[in-house]
């Protein structure tokens, strides 16, 4: 397999571009005319950081590198446009494993109308995958930032908590897990089936952070890290404080069972598992209303707490005791066993 031909059977593959690319993969750099403003961001996934793959499927990888990195435009508001695709390949991932990666990138792209504008390819010790992502919308004001939390705003969350984290714990075996979930064991197998997916198939919440910005949310943020831990990110970048109820945290389906068997809080789990790709965002109470209604098809809107003067996070339990408020650290994580 040689770089340039491999290069050719993925452009042969690329869905058609959007009508804002002039000119996609295969020169040297892509044009667009995006016209309004435009958000752009960066991610990245890693073979024993992000996925295994004894875990996922090339096409599962693909996915979720896509997925992640459009979950920050869900964040902003902004309609998906454009994404540029860096693969590192190591010596055991053969071409039809790099096509097979390429599915599972151009299935999101096509779920969520996004054009793959162009690339590259390199030799990598491990399956690499850096995206960039460039998102849309009329002004800069149709956008949603992390600093515009005020006191008296509603905390809301999209969707449910904890399934992600749960998925690992299944997949890690953690705790009596390996005797919890067996194959073809009804309910528990279809609990096992669908915490796997949260962690191994996320997808963004594109259509809730575009309705929740024109709801008029004030902040937001994809819950990529934890809540605890990205929940922190809006109070810093407002200058506000967080105070979160942790009994009015929407739990994925399963978890509080999963969690017994693994001798884990579920609580603890929702609040700072990661990679459960919903939106936290403040809203005006007023507008609050229009917003649930809104999001009413996209995963749903559940109020969890509120903005308040002062700094940092307090996810209060339901006894009154404080939960640490916590999230995954890139730098701070260890390799798996």
């Amino acid at each position: 397999m040689g770089e340039f031909e491999l290069l050719d059977r993925i452009r042969g593959r690329l869905p058609q571009p959007g009508p804002r690319v002039l000119l996609g993969s295969g020169d040297d750099a892509a044009v667009t005319v995006p016209g309004g403003a435009t958000a752009t961001s960066v991610d990245s996934l890693v073979d024993g950081v992000h996925f295994r793959r004894q875990w996922s499927s090339p096409t599962q990888i693909g996915a979720k590198a896509l997925a992640v990195a459009l979950s920050d435009l869900a964040a902003m508001g902004a309609e998906p446009g454009e994404a540029y695709v860096v693969l590192g390949i190591p010596a055991d991932l053969d071409e039809d494993g790099c096509l097979e990666l390429l599915d599972g990138i151009a299935q999101v792209a096509e779920e969520t109308g996004t054009t793959l504008a162009g690339g590259d390819v390199t030799r990598a010790p491990v399956v690499t995958l850096a995206v960039t992502v460039v998102g849309h919308a009329a002004s800069p004001d149709d956008l949603v930032t992390r600093s515009g939390a005020r006191p008296g705003d509603a905390l809301v969350v999209t969707g449910k908590l904890g399934g992600a984290a749960g998925g690992l714990l299944v997949l890690e075996g953690c705790g009596g897990l390996r005797s919890y979930f067996q194959p073809h064991s009804g309910t528990n197998d279809d609990r096992m089936r669908s915490s796997i997916a949260r962690q191994l198939e996320p997808r963004p919440r594109l259509e809730a952070g575009r309705a929740l910005a024109t709801a008029g949310a004030t902040a937001m943020i994809d819950l990529s890290d934890g809540l605890g831990g990205d929940a922190g990110h809006i109070a810093a970048a407002s200058g506000v404080g967080l105070r979160i109820e942790a009994d009015a945290l929407p739990l994925a389906p399963g978890l509080a069972e999963l969690a017994e068997a693994a001798r884990r809080d579920p609580l603890e789990l929702a609040a700072s598992g990661g990679e459960d790709y919903e939106l936290l965002a403040a809203l005006p109470e007023e507008r609050l209303t229009d917003a649930v209604a809104a999001a009413e098809n996209h995963g749903g809107l559940t109020r969890i707490g509120a903005v308040v003067a002062g700094e940092g996070v307090e996810i209060r339990l339901p006894g009154g005791e404080l939960m640490e408020a916590k999230g995954f650290d890139q730098l701070g994580w260890s390799p798996p066993r």
